[in-house]
């Protein structure tokens, strides 16, 4: 099986029951474990590869997430369009819990965590400025639509480092900077998937107004989970109307870090050429 698409489960999706002729499959990476096996099977006739991000069971804090073992793991099994479902709090009056969001913007609140695959011996540029493939936005779009998910389409996901949630005035300077919703986990993947030249768009899922909102109780675990269930079912009827929709062609990232390696080719060793040969190989 060598899956074109492959779904990330944030927060309350760890499985995709709608898989069938199922099958698990470990990767290994040169940057490590990814943060489970995949699950391989089909969704209307289409192959899948479907990875639980923080694990099931949930076991590992967005901040200790591989985040550069996962993508480079869907890249290997061959996948070329991620749809990644995440839980995410709400900066805007109109996006109410349990209100699908998907943004075209990210904004990098976190420190220190590892976004870009070339940090030894190749140096890549790639272009970010628009972070979220507007095809794979259409299909999530679509599918929102056709279930009957009241979904908004645009708007800045910022991305917090967690695990706790926003202080007050954290939450405030937030909405005054113009962003939309907030979550823990997807700046870094959209990176590394455009690195990986691979197409990314995110389904926001809402589940509480954060805590800037007056006339609402500030967040708690047990309201989340509420949602997160909730949310868990609707994520699953969207991925699979996406699923249908999604291009059987390539990327129209495919290309996308043909022209941003930077390095002089004769100074790359052989160790890096063999260590990234599957992201950038057919350009050395």
């Amino acid at each position: 099986m060598t899956p074109k698409i492959g779904i990330i489960g944030g927060s309350g999706l760890y499985n995709m029951p709608g898989l069938t002729d199922r099958t698990e499959q470990a990767v290994e990476t040169p940057w490590g474990d990814p943060s489970d096996s995949f699950v391989l099977g089909k969704i209307e006739g289409r192959e899948v590869a479907f990875l639980a991000r923080h694990g099931r069971g949930h076991r590992i804090m967005p901040s200790n997430l591989n985040f550069r073992a996962n993508i480079y793991a869907l890249k290997s099994l061959g996948v070329q369009w991620i749809l990644s479902f995440s839980a995410v709090g709400s900066l805007r009056e109109e996006l109410k819990p349990l209100d699908f969001c998907i943004p075209d913007q990210f904004f990098d609140r976190t420190r220190g965590r590892a976004s870009t695959f070339f940090d030894e011996d190749i140096v890549v540029h790639v272009g970010m400025a628009d972070p979220v493939c507007a095809t794979l936005a259409d299909v999530a779009e679509e599918a929102c639509k056709e279930v009957g998910v009241t979904v908004h389409r645009g708007g800045t996901y910022c991305c917090m480092e967690g695990p706790a949630f926003s202080t007050r005035a954290e939450s405030n300077v937030y909405r005054s900077w113009g962003f939309d919703v907030i979550g823990m986990t997807n700046l870094q993947e959209a990176k590394l998937a455009r690195e990986a030249e691979m197409s990314y768009a995110t389904v926001a899922m809402v589940t509480d107004y954060d805590c800037w909102h007056e006339e609402h109780d500030d967040v708690t675990v047990d309201q989340v989970i509420a949602y997160l269930t909730q949310n868990a079912e609707h994520a699953q009827a969207v991925a699979a109307a996406a699923v249908k929709r999604i291009p059987e062609g390539d990327s129209p990232y495919s290309s996308a870090i043909k022209n941003a390696v930077i390095t002089d080719r004769s100074k790359i060793s052989e160790a890096s050429k063999k260590k990234y040969d599957l992201l950038v190989g057919k350009y050395l």
